[in-house]
């Protein structure tokens, strides 16, 4: 069994910027069920492709099971399964006092928003928060990539 604990943070300048390790361009799409969040994923600078199937939330924690699929496919999932709109992003992945996080850079509908992720290995690790992270979010669920494809930042007030 795969657990995901995930924190996420709003960011309150651009000082992350001068410590970007890697970029990746991803687009993001959902099918639509009532008990899981599945999602499919492709990495368009290496033309690879990623479904994942995530459980419902327990706090900051939920079942995870994700695997590689042909980029292709992922991209035809995208275009005739998933619901209306991708979520676009720019990953931005920085290491910080030797812990990855995951600066998403938005585009599209979500232009303007910027989130930071970070994944631990208990609910209750210790983590050193960098100067450019603000606001935690992890409990609400506008903030999500799921609710970003169907209420994109664009249409909030």
């Amino acid at each position: 069994m795969s657990i995901e604990i995930e924190r996420k943070f709003l960011i309150v300048n651009q000082a992350w910027r001068s410590h970007i390790k890697e970029d990746q361009h991803i687009t993001q799409g959902y099918i639509k069920t009532e008990d899981a969040t599945v999602r499919i994923r492709c990495y368009h600078d290496d033309k690879t492709g990623l479904i994942t199937v995530k459980g419902k939330r327990e706090g900051i924690s939920r079942l995870e099971f994700e695997y590689p699929i042909p980029y292709t496919d992922a991209q035809e999932m995208q275009e005739k399964l998933c619901q209306s709109r991708l979520v676009e992003k720019t990953r931005h992945l920085i290491e910080y006092h030797g812990m990855l996080w995951e600066l998403d850079e938005f585009h599209g509908d979500n232009e303007g928003l910027f989130i930071a992720e970070i994944e631990l290995s208990a609910v209750d690790q210790p983590f050193d928060l960098p100067d450019w992270v603000g606001e935690d979010v992890s409990f609400d669920s506008k903030y999500r990539n799921s609710r970003l494809c169907v209420f994109p930042y664009k249409d909030w007030e």
